[in-house]
């Protein structure tokens, strides 16, 4: 983890801890459930050692990130607009940036490019296939039908 670097910086009204190192193209590293930037650190350090500047956040709700009390507070809309809001302030620069997403973080990833496609270069998922919207299905009765209540989306819902 040698020089990696940390800070807050505010966006969309919280403020985000992220873990940064290097110069060049930004690539930004998304997190999975229950993870942190930690999740990232062989990657921050190999790309910055190949030119690139590479980010992770703590994602809302998460490590040294704020936590709002609201679970209106976690829609798609918040966390993407807390993605575009950190591009904004650290790299206004760029119009465009390399994405790399895990479990929670590919979910995440694939919201952005849905939302904002003029801010994404290219994306990289790990472990998460794109999952289209089914107006015909909640998001959580499509995981249960597929997984089981013991899956862990499934278990942490307190409201069905």
């Amino acid at each position: 983890m040698e020089g990696i670097e940390h800070r807050t910086v505010q966006v969309n009204g919280i403020n985000m801890h992220i873990a940064e190192k290097g110069q060049g193209p930004l690539i930004l590293f998304l997190h999975g459930f229950p993870e942190l930037w930690y999740s990232w650190r062989h990657q921050i350090t190999a790309l910055a050692s190949l030119g690139y500047r590479a980010i992770a956040p703590d994602l809302r709700g998460f490590g040294d990130t704020d936590v709002p009390d609201s679970p209106s507070s976690y829609t798609c809309l918040h966390v993407v607009g807390d993605l575009i809001a950190l591009l904004d302030a650290i790299a206004p620069d760029q119009d465009k940036v390399f994405v790399v997403g895990h479990d929670w973080g590919a979910y995440l990833a694939w919201l952005l490019c849905l939302f904002r496609p003029d801010r994404v270069k290219a994306l990289v998922n790990l472990s998460v296939p794109f999952m289209p919207r089914n107006p015909q299905r909640k998001f959580i009765e499509s995981m249960k039908a597929v997984y089981g209540d013991d899956y862990y989306m499934c278990r942490f819902q307190f409201f069905s």
